[in-house]
């Protein structure tokens, strides 16, 4: 190897403008960038370039040009421009891409335009889930075009635009994402906006129009085509004063009518207009009908929260679903009428400033709680079917009457556990029980099962707090003994601090049924229903009848001292 020592020499100096000037090729060569190559050579498979300042030549795949549409246009000599990707990857090559430098300066070419506010040339190729993919005439970029923004008619057909070069304008752009959304209406409008102008200023509120056209209808209103220059829109609410489901149920395709215009929009360029209100308003007759009275009226529709009814064509009244009724409760209007009908009803309610009558199918028939009240008062006993049941109670259909009475379970037996008893009693089961409320406001009767036997409770009614009785011990546990006075039928607990004076003796243990012994009354409350039993204070009561009746007034006198206070007293 030959090292130069002298740089002065012609030679050395000629070496050193060459490596400069291969220097200030390369720091052009950056990559990220698009840079320009001449084609030397096309194969079957690749294409090659001679890109000045590489080392090497880049190759690019066939298909690539393919792809883009280029296969026919490229030839040798020929300049292109293509994406450095890498200087040098890790087999040495250069790698570039002539379909993302053209990706890239189309998107630029879209960014220019959208800053500008200009229109670009696309052309629809292919359809997409809510709208259609546009391709870019110039750069091959694709863009979304909404389907609300194809145009601004609606089309069931757009087999005519596709692949026609057209203009769209650009209405959104993403940068960082590198998406462009585009639209066709837009430019449409724009042409037909001074136009249209002209043609909404010719009309104000109030005007009639004669003889529109039915153009087309959705589920909020009908189109009209007035005089083959403007569209207007009827919406649903004024297409009649009674209730329909869908213009379809009035309108046909073709057909003419009169409507009046009742708002102008300058700025959308849109009217509204009206047919309800070139007829007298039916609410007008709401005079001519009284509160409280039953009047035949027809379903109209039917809704889940209840159906809207006719007192007359464009009358239109709420029959709601707490008004079907007396007895169900959750009735279904859908599953007691059809549209069509013709049902008896009371009106309820007219508000003419909300221009609202409410209606009640329930009134028209007789109260059933009421019925019930008069032929069933409270203390009578009726007869019933268990209709159905829960873990706490049972509902009863009464016999002749299309009501249920609930029956609690504390109310099935005196002596009995309630939820225990319950579980004997199955649906279809008929009970005699007794009325114990009825309230007529909030449709609710109750009955009692127990109350139609002898209430063993009675037993006490000569007892009084302290008396002694004698019971019969059932069972005994840590807790104490379960006993039941004799001829009652009820069962108590004597709990175990309350069975002996001496706590050596409070054993429930000493028991083992089946023992009679006897208890003292130590709580005794008829309205609740309670009572205490205590063996220990039946033992207290014994003690201090015995101290009273057998002690001496002298006892304790003639023991040592008994007489020193006395003698301290005199003393002082």
């Amino acid at each position: 190897m030959e090292i130069y020592k002298e740089l002065k020499t012609p030679a050395s100096k000629e070496f050193e403008k060459l490596l400069n000037s291969q220097f200030s090729k390369n720091k052009n060569l950056v990559e990220g960038k698009i840079i320009e190559g001449i084609i030397t050579k096309i194969s079957d498979k690749f294409v090659f370039l001679h890109c000045e300042g590489l080392k090497s030549e880049p190759v690019i795949d066939v298909n690539e040009f393919k792809s883009m549409g280029m296969l026919e246009k490229i030839k040798v000599g020929e300049k292109i421009s293509v994406l450095l990707e890498r200087i040098e990857d890790k087999n040495g090559d250069v790698l570039v891409s002539a379909i993302k430098a053209q990706k890239i300066r189309g998107w630029d070419k879209l960014v220019e335009a959208y800053e500008k506010n200009e229109p670009i040339m696309g052309k629809i190729t292919s359809k997409c889930k809510g709208g259609v993919i546009v391709e870019h005439v110039d750069t091959g970029s694709l863009m979304f075009c909404p389907g609300s923004q194809i145009s601004d008619k609606p089309l069931k057909d757009i087999s005519h635009l596709m692949y026609e070069p057209q203009k769209f304008a650009l209405i959104k752009l993403d940068k960082v994402r590198g998406n462009a959304c585009v639209s066709r209406r837009q430019i449409i409008s724009s042409f037909k906006k001074e136009d249209k102008a002209k043609v909404v200023e010719k009309y104000k509120v109030g005007d009639i129009i004669k003889n529109a056209v039915v153009k087309g209808y959705s589920s909020f209103g009908c189109f009209f085509d007035v005089n083959s220059e403007l569209d207007v829109l009827v919406h649903l609410q004024e297409i009649s004063y009674s209730r329909i489901n869908h213009p379809d149920e009035i309108f046909n395709i073709g057909e003419k009518h009169d409507l009046k215009v009742i708002s102008v929009d300058k700025e959308k360029l849109q009217v509204g207009c009206s047919i309800k209100q070139l007829s007298p308003d039916p609410f007008e007759h709401i005079s001519n009908y009284e509160l409280n009275k039953p009047y035949k009226v027809k379903v109209v529709k039917i809704m889940d929260f209840g159906a809207f009814c006719e007192l007359e064509p464009g009358l239109s009244t709420l029959l709601h679903s707490s008004e079907l009724s007396w007895t169900k409760k959750n009735p279904s209007a859908k599953k007691m009428f059809n549209i069509g009908d013709e049902i008896s009803c009371v009106i309820t309610e007219i508000d003419k400033e909300k221009r609202r009558v409410a209606i009640s199918h329930r009134l028209t028939q007789d109260n059933p709680y009421t019925t019930f009240e008069k032929k069933h008062p409270v203390e009578s006993e009726v007869t019933g079917v268990i209709s159905s049941m829960n873990e706490y109670a049972i509902y009863l259909k009464i016999d002749g009457f299309d009501i249920d009475a609930f029956l609690h379970c504390n109310d099935l037996s005196y002596e009995k556990n309630g939820e225990e008893e319950l579980k004997k009693y199955k649906k279809g089961d008929k009970l005699k029980v007794k009325v114990l409320e009825i309230k007529v406001d909030q449709q609710k009767i109750r009955v009692g099962l127990r109350q139609t036997q002898t209430d063993p409770f009675l037993w006490f009614n000569d007892k009084k707090v302290n008396d002694t009785i004698t019971v019969k011990v059932i069972s005994s546990d840590n807790k104490g003994l379960v006993v039941q006075p004799e001829k009652c039928g009820m069962n108590f607990v004597i709990k175990k601090n309350q069975i002996a004076i001496n706590q050596a003796d409070a054993r429930p243990s000493r028991f083992v049924g089946g023992e009679r012994i006897d208890a003292a009354i130590a709580e005794l409350n008829h309205e609740k229903r309670k009572v205490s039993l205590s063996i220990k204070l039946l033992e207290e009561l014994q003690n201090k009848e015995a101290v009273s009746k057998f002690s001496s007034p002298l006892s304790g006198k003639n023991l040592p001292f008994s007489s020193l206070s006395d003698k301290l007293g005199k003393k002082k």
